[in-house]
């Protein structure tokens, strides 16, 4: 039973890899690329080493297999980001099907300066009552 589950979680994991591979490779952009290999890749090498600690079964092996799964969750998504918001400042082409970019109107592409959707652009300054019109 065990053997047969251990062959379950290879397979299923390396079949998520393969899906992660062809995603890398058939895709159309940055980052639908990324997010087809952070998601895939996660989930098989999570899998395979589960299949590794039930093959060996032993404390020190377990508890590596565990420690790499840990690491790989923390972080494929933090690189994943940080690749992504790189590639967009840089000027990566998104797809043409793309249908919302919700960080163009944050983004100056001049300076390369993010705002934050709170904080009001000095142009846009909301003014209180006791405040006069030069400033």
């Amino acid at each position: 039973m065990i053997e047969a589950l251990k062959a379950g979680l290879i397979l299923v994991g390396a079949i998520f890899m393969f899906l992660a591979a062809l995603g890398l490779v058939r895709l159309p952009d940055l980052l639908t690329r990324m997010h087809a290999t952070t998601k895939a890749a996660t989930l098989g090498a999570t899998l395979i080493m589960l299949a590794v600690a039930l093959h060996f079964g032993e404390v020190a092996v377990v508890a590596r297999a565990l420690g790499v799964i840990i690491f790989i969750m923390m972080t494929a998504p933090v690189a994943a980001h940080v690749i992504g918001r790189a590639g967009y400042f840089v000027g990566a082409k998104l797809w043409h099907g793309t249908v919302k970019d919700e960080l163009r109107p944050h983004y100056d592409p001049l300076t390369h300066e993010l705002k934050s959707g709170m904080e009001p652009d000095d142009d846009a300054r909301v003014r209180g009552p006791g405040d006069d019109a030069s400033g």
